[in-house]
């Protein structure tokens, strides 16, 4: 006779996405001790053909929060994240997210204020994971690095349409990776996460055909500078995300053996990140009482400027941020950037006077509306 489980946990769920949807198939078929108990979308309820659970939705925050015991965010959504997440922490629910784009806009504003932590799966969480592994081992990091495969800064909507379509996930997804927005968000939240800074204003980005080459050189420059890095190297072909580290000296002869190389800068290479089947591994840290994985820091030195694609007239509206086809985000450091507003807040701007192509907003250059976001930025940013 076989022995039904019973959940022993309820997950709230945000999000009707790609991640969102991926996440919760796994959960209800590979996960039979947990429970999906609700599911929070923005969307008519009868327009979510494409979510497995519909059962499951709900359009009330309250609804999602009285039912779980812990809440998943993956929105993508910066603005909707942070309300929901001030919310739950507010009702001391711990937080998982997979949504790096709130984290770099207002996610240090809720550091301190309950259990929040990006997930395991995306290549932030990634890195983090794999610098877990390499600090148990001794290793000293000194580069957290991301692999990417391509990169067009000016993609044309219909180059979006077609690839987005090709690969069974949004438009604004596609636009985000192909122009490099998303990577220059990920790699400014690890660089706040521990505590390491950019080289420069939209990183370097090697081009390469040899990651490891490649991320010795980024180890070169890093102590040169005497900070850790985090950066990234293009390398159409390769995917995932590495780590660089030293190690002792006394350690030289068994790393060479166990093929690591010479040294002094040895790379730990993590060859994929499987996002939403990975988000698992975080909510069990949390349930198990790991406590957090990594987030945005009380105390960011990195955030992202909005750097105009197009000429914007006075009066021009955003309709997309992250992801559009008007903008396009760096990196930069904070004190590099004085004034400058937030990429992820830029979402229904409307711009007050023209701008040019490559010119970087500010909070002057932009009506913005009013939300927790906005407030929580001004505070952290302005």
């Amino acid at each position: 006779m076989t022995r039904q489980t019973s959940p022993s946990h309820r997950i709230g769920l945000v999000g009707t996405g790609f991640i969102a949807s991926g996440f919760a198939r796994l959960l209800v078929n590979h996960h039979p001790d947990l429970q999906l108990s609700a599911v929070l979308t923005r969307r008519p309820l009868n327009s979510t053909s494409g979510f497995p659970f519909p059962e499951r939705l709900t359009q009330s925050v309250q609804e999602l929060l009285d039912k779980a015991d812990l809440i998943v965010e993956c929105s993508g959504d910066v603005l909707h994240a942070t309300d929901v997440i001030d919310q739950a922490l507010k009702a001391g629910k711990p937080v998982v997210t997979m949504n790096s784009e709130f984290h770099i806009t207002t996610g240090s504003y809720f550091a301190g204020r309950g259990l929040l932590t990006e997930a395991e799966g995306d290549q932030p969480g990634s890195i983090a994971a794999l610098r877990e592994e390499a600090i148990m081992m001794g290793f000293k990091p000194i580069v957290y690095g991301n692999m990417k495969g391509f990169l067009n800064h000016h993609p044309t909507p219909e180059e979006m349409a077609y690839w987005a379509s090709k690969q069974g996930i949004s438009v604004e997804q596609t636009t985000s990776f192909t122009d490099g927005t998303k990577i220059q968000i990920e790699q400014a939240l690890v660089a706040n996460a521990f505590g390491a800074t950019i080289a420069q204003q939209g990183m370097l980005g090697p081009q390469t055909t040899d990651v490891s080459k490649a991320a010795i050189e980024l180890a070169r420059r890093a102590a040169e500078s005497g900070q850790v890095l985090s950066d990234y190297v293009l390398a159409p072909g390769n995917a995932g995300v590495f780590v660089v580290g030293t190690h002792d000296e006394s350690e030289w002869r068994a790393l060479n053996y166990l093929k690591l190389g010479d040294g002094p800068y040895y790379v730990l290479v993590r060859p994929f990140h499987l996002c939403q089947y990975e988000i698992i591994k975080t909510v069990r840290r949390v349930l198990n009482g790991g406590g957090i994985l990594f987030n945005n820091s009380s105390a960011p030195t990195v955030s992202i400027v909005a750097i105009a694609k197009v000429p914007l007239k006075a009066g021009t509206r955003i309709d997309r941020a992250i992801g559009g086809f008007q903008l396009r985000g760096e990196a930069a450091r904070i004190a590099d950037a004085p004034n400058h507003v937030p990429m992820g807040l830029v979402q229904n701007a409307v711009i007050r006077r023209d701008i040019e192509p490559g010119q970087v907003l500010s909070f002057d250059d932009v009506d913005l509306p009013d939300t927790l976001a906005l407030h929580i930025a001004r505070e952290l940013y302005a």
